[in-house]
């Protein structure tokens, strides 16, 4: 198996299985609703752990949930706390709704004050961090390959707001003392406060998983500050921290094409409730891991197309002998263990479709979370009953009666299709 390291420009061998592979993937910061884009690392990780696994690895996926934080307080001061736990509940559910299942461990940040300050405090005892008026620092100059990750130059990068309790502008925080307005704090030998950003994100991948894993992945745009600091904090106690870091790439917006179909609410639960989870599952399936695509009405509308154009062939086709995973494994492979080249995999799934390969093409797709295209959706028994008045009808040759029927099916929020297997019509949800 072989995943592409964007910034290093190299390829890495995991262990062969059944050797373990742990992956820790960045989740969202929670003070609103999970924009769509906070989806795809949580997409990719589902995806790469079920992969992984059906190759023969022992894949762990853990996802962190960021519940203190700076932007947290801003949203609502005096009641973090609630406001934190409202929107973790809120992204549970979005995810799960996208049928995937969850992943091995959610750990979140206020779960995990012990092990940030023991975390914190050996850097301390190192050296390699400083406590000042309540705050504590990680020192920037420790690390002579801080940067080495995002390919940023130390000497060039600069502090965006000036703090005259930093020895250097490029230190960061691990501990920040607690403020007016700040209503969730812990004690500490630095004094009452909270922990910074990244500083949370080491002890939580450290505590499920050790001082060195596998692969970390999150969106590019962690890829400075967050897992830049990450690295250089964890590195500075001698851990190797991740081997591998998978960062994929950025959804891209224009709110013009965007605004008629989500009234600009680019929120994972308002794209899941207008355009469905099998449209959002494919959108993602349609492009690589690791490069930018765009998010449109276009990209959605043909997405949804090839959702369709796959229910269509199980709705019409007629199922051969069971194929077994193990015959067309080996095509699927070869795309997937070459940098999880999901676009080369959906291509591979039209050419199992034009084969008419259903029993492979059914258990391909289920990898994906897109097994239900190729299911025919449970009616409700009241249209399943129209449905079947519609089926007598035609075969009395009553047309408008027919007709009529379909119509109140339509109005019912289904559509039948006539087919030539028993019983003659398939109901699907109207899109």
């Amino acid at each position: 198996m072989q995943l592409y390291n964007t910034l290093t420009r190299r390829l890495e061998e995991l262990p062969a299985p059944p050797g373990p592979v742990r992956m820790y993937f960045c989740g969202p910061t929670v003070y609103q609703r999970a924009h769509i884009g906070n989806a795809r690392p949580f997409v990719v990780g589902m995806w790469l752990r079920a992969w992984l696994r059906l190759r023969g690895y022992e894949a762990t996926l853990v996802h962190n949930i960021t519940d203190v934080n700076d932007k947290i307080y801003d949203a609502a001061p005096g009641a973090s706390a609630e406001l934190a736990a409202t929107a973790t509940a809120w992204y549970l559910q979005d995810t799960s709704d996208l049928g995937l299942g969850m992943p091995d461990e959610l750990p979140k940040a206020t779960e995990s004050i012990p092990e940030i300050l023991r975390f914190i405090e050996l850097l301390v005892d190192s050296g390699h961090a400083y406590p000042v008026d309540g705050d504590v620092y990680f020192r920037v100059a420790r690390d002579p390959d801080y940067g080495r990750l995002s390919g940023q130059r130390p000497d060039r990068m600069e502090e965006q707001e000036p703090n005259p309790l930093k020895e250097d502008p490029r230190d960061f925080a691990l501990w920040k003392a607690n403020k007016p307005g700040e209503d969730t704090a812990w004690d500490s030998p630095w004094g009452r406060g909270r922990p910074g950003w990244h500083i949370e994100c080491s002890a939580m991948a450290e505590a499920a998983f050790g001082p060195v894993f596998e692969i970390h992945g999150g969106g590019l745009d962690l890829v400075f500050p967050h897992h830049e600091n990450e690295l250089a904090q964890s590195r500075a106690l001698g851990h190797e921290f991740a081997k591998l870091w998978m960062h994929n790439g950025m959804l891209e917006f224009s709110g013009e094409k965007m605004s008629k179909s989500l009234g600009n609410d680019v929120s994972l639960r308002n794209v899941l409730d207008t355009w469905g989870r099998e449209t959002v599952l494919m959108y993602f399936l349609s492009a690589h891991w690791r490069k930018p695509v765009d998010f449109t009405d276009e990209t959605l509308a043909q997405s949804k197309a090839q959702v369709e154009t796959f229910r269509n062939f199980f709705l019409e086709g007629e199922e051969g002998e069971e194929e077994g995973e193990a015959i067309l494994l080996d095509e699927l492979a070869a795309v997937l263990d070459d940098d999880f080249n999901t676009p080369e995999a959906l291509a591979l799934f039209h050419d199992w479709r034009a084969r008419e390969e259903a029993a492979s093409l059914r258990w391909a797709l289920g990898l994906f979370g897109l097994g239900s295209v190729a299911e025919p959706a449970a009616a409700p028994p009241e249209v399943a009953a129209l449905a079947e008045r519609r089926a007598e009808a035609r075969a009395a040759k009553d047309w408008a009666e027919a007709d009529r029927l379909r119509d109140e099916i339509l109005a019912a929020g289904w559509e039948v299709r006539d087919i030539a297997a028993a019983p003659g019509y398939r109901l699907v949800p109207r899109s």
